[in-house]
């Protein structure tokens, strides 16, 4: 502001800021949770790892969904884009367990592909069944670590997120991977 400038209010936002980092990521602080450091610290890095590899799959989903091609298009465009709703559901509940833990969730873009075992897709267009493929890889890349990460998690006394890898990260993985799965069934024709 120069001092030409008029007076302005009390609500002139105070831009420019600056700060110091006040939790490093990979830790935990400490939360009357009932649960013991190494639970919560060993929770965290595999909620994060899970969190990671969500939000690249939240991408493939919206990436797929606009890219769509062919036949299905119409019906396969809709189901991308329902699975990738469902997908950013639980980016935000896995960051919000990390959270409640006392870590800090993985949240920048740049990060998560440091972090994620999701392979990268290419920058152009796939055909239709490579896509579905990719998106089938992801989830059970995903599935598999989750099943992992819940038994551990469960072994530690960590039963809140061990249930949300199950009700919620397995669950939703199994369904959307199988109705993505009866999309690469090659059906023969039916003749009368």
């Amino acid at each position: 502001m120069t001092t030409s400038s008029h007076h302005v209010s009390g609500s002139q936002p105070w831009l420019h800021q600056k700060g110091e980092v006040i939790q490093d990521f990979g830790t935990v602080k400490q939360f009357p949770l009932g649960l013991s450091y190494e639970a919560r610290m060993y929770s965290c890095q595999r909620l994060n790892k899970v969190l990671a590899d969500t939000q690249i799959l939240y991408g493939l989903y919206k990436k797929h969904h606009w890219l769509m091609r062919g036949a299905t298009f119409y019906q396969l465009h809709l189901v991308l884009d329902k699975h990738a709703g469902e997908q950013l559901e639980l980016v935000d509940t896995l960051a919000e367990r990390v959270q409640s833990l006392g870590g800090v969730a993985v949240g920048d873009l740049r990060h998560v592909a440091e972090i994620t075992s999701v392979p990268r897709p290419p920058d152009g267009v796939e055909e239709v069944p490579a896509m579905l493929s990719r998106l089938l890889e992801a989830h059970e890349a995903i599935l598999v670590d989750a099943h992992d990460a819940a038994a551990r998690t469960a072994a530690l006394g960590d039963d809140g997120t061990n249930d949300l890898f199950v009700s919620q990260v397995i669950r939703t993985g199994e369904l959307q991977s199988w109705f993505l799965a009866e999309h690469l069934v090659d059906t023969p024709l039916v003749r009368s």
